[in-house]
């Protein structure tokens, strides 16, 4: 673990930032890596490119020495991303069982469509299918 973290503030460094303004977290046991950035340059609109580009980077690495697949956190950016995700979402089963009408959600990636689906996997009452490609691709909540 302790080569990991090397490894990601070597990167983050390779890629411009000054150490005084990096912070890593690794959490092994749910291979989740944190990163904390304090730089206007993965801040506001740039957080999901840069973030984007971090993970590809990080698990293309962590391949390569034969490590397993991590989810990548840049600024708490995922996890408040995650969270405002499972809400929308509470917020859209409730509709659907209330109403017995097909709720549509917004287009998503593949990650943020799966939280939908697992969320919606705990009311037996509600199914999920998703409908659309590529960057349209979005998740449909009904009632059975």
């Amino acid at each position: 673990m302790q080569e990991l973290h090397k490894e990601m503030e070597e990167l983050i460094r390779l890629m411009g930032f000054e150490s005084e303004q990096v912070s890593v977290h690794i959490d092994e046991p749910h291979r989740k890596i944190t990163l904390f950035i304090d730089d206007d340059a993965v801040r506001g609109e740039r957080t999901p490119h840069v973030l984007s580009a971090f993970h590809h980077l990080v698990n293309q690495i962590l391949r390569k020495r034969g490590g397993e697949h991590h989810i990548i956190d840049l600024n708490y950016y995922r996890r408040e991303r995650e969270r405002l995700i499972t809400e929308l979402t509470r917020t859209a089963a409730r509709k659907a069982a209330i109403s017995k009408e097909a709720v549509e959600l917004p287009p998503m990636n593949a990650y943020e469509r799966r939280i939908v689906h697992m969320e919606i996997a705990t009311h037996p009452e509600l199914r999920t299918e998703s409908e659309g490609l590529g960057k349209d691709r979005r998740v449909i909540i009904k009632c059975l």
